[in-house]
């Protein structure tokens, strides 16, 4: 488990949640965007089913830090995968460079067009 520290006040999540969550906060923050999401978390007591919103992005700090956990991590696995989709959405793919062939030149670009000789197209 980790506790994330955001704006004053911390929450208990998963550590699968939490990498996550930096994770999408530095994506966000390197294009210079922000976003609003929701994170599981436990309560002090040991309450599951509910959750955290915050802004994460540019202007914003998540710190993640290790917890002792009391029995069995919950399974947030969807609420990780839903911040790992929100940064894949944001992060442009690397795809590999495409040659494109250039057509060779022919004899319309060998053409030298004179439009001054054309006249005052103002008369028309």
């Amino acid at each position: 488990m980790k506790r994330i520290t955001y704006a004053g006040e911390t929450v208990l999540t998963t550590d699968e949640v939490a990498t996550a969550l930096v994770e999408l906060s530095a994506g966000l923050a390197k294009r210079g965007l922000a976003e609003a999401v929701t994170v599981p978390i436990v309560t002090a007591s040991g309450q599951l089913g509910l959750s955290a919103e915050l802004v994460v992005g540019v202007g914003n700090d998540v710190l993640a830090v290790p917890e002792v956990a009391q029995g069995d991590d919950p399974d947030f696995s969807t609420g990780a995968q839903t911040l790992r989709d929100h940064l894949a959405a944001v992060t442009p793919s690397r795809s590999k460079a495409v040659a494109v062939e250039q057509p060779e030149p022919g004899p319309a670009d060998d053409l030298d067009l004179d439009l001054g000789a054309v006249g005052d197209l103002k008369s028309l």
